[in-house]
């Protein structure tokens, strides 16, 4: 009997402590591996064929590393991940929008006044409603982040070939060989010093492809504060609203 989402019900028992959790099957794992994904997801990989109680074992050994994984990507605000906020709001560009919600039908449509949104649709589709919020937080991240990051590179001197802004599901940032730093739109939901100490980070990636000792005295340089800031940073999922993350 191999352990697939089909066999789910069988480990529930064993696992509803700990949260929302899924077992995936993957012909390409060798060994059993855990992740916890921000929202408050764990998910267990194993190989095809492993046997249920291989996988109860396995979640029972590792509880208390899940646990508090979990205590850092839990989303603080108590709303049901697939529910529809009141309020949203972006710490980072010090912004924040009451909701108010209009039925209609076709296509769900939002409009954003200085101090309020209103988003138009079918009340009984809450998920396409949802993602036209998403899509909003979308755009203020590229509105945001860009002119920030351009900003800090011209102060430190650090130099990048091009940004991208996407939906990571775990990383808040990323450089690449050639220069392309990726940013997590989630990052609006942070407070300023937090981002602006993340792009430093990303920024020092385009001198140094590591975390040597070089490359923290080039971030401590443009960023005295980087290790509380980076603190900061690993709780960052829980300021991150479930409804972002659905």
């Amino acid at each position: 009997m191999s352990a697939d989402p089909a066999q789910l019900g069988l480990l529930e028992d064993a696992a509803s402590p700990i949260g929302a959790w899924r077992v995936r099957a993957s012909a390409r794992a060798r060994r059993l591996a855990v992740r916890v994904l921000p929202g408050g997801l764990v998910e267990i990989v194993v190989p095809r064929g492993t046997r249920p109680r291989a996988v109860e074992q396995f979640v029972s050994r590792h509880r208390r590393w899940i646990e508090r994984t979990l205590d850092l990507y839990r989303p603080a605000d108590a709303a049901a991940p697939g529910g529809l906020p009141e309020q949203v709001n972006f710490p980072a560009i010090g912004r924040s929008y009451r909701l108010r919600y209009a039925s209609a039908a076709g296509a769900p449509r939002l409009r954003a006044g200085q101090d309020s949104i209103t988003l138009v649709g079918a009340a009984d589709r809450p998920a396409t409603l949802r993602h036209a919020l998403q899509r909003f937080a979308m755009r203020e991240a590229h509105a945001a982040l860009g002119p920030w990051l351009a900003d800090l590179s011209a102060a430190t001197g650090l130099r990048y070939e091009r940004m991208q802004i996407r939906r990571q599901r775990t990383r808040w940032g990323s450089c690449s060989p050639s220069g392309t730093i990726s940013l997590n739109a989630c990052l609006i939901f942070q407070p300023a010093p937090v981002v602006n100490y993340l792009l430093v980070h990303e920024l020092a990636h385009t001198r140094h492809m590591n975390h040597s000792r070089r490359f923290w005295r080039l971030v401590e340089r443009f960023e005295p504060r980087w290790r509380e800031l980076d603190a900061a940073l690993t709780r960052g999922w829980r300021e991150v609203p479930a409804w972002a993350l659905a």
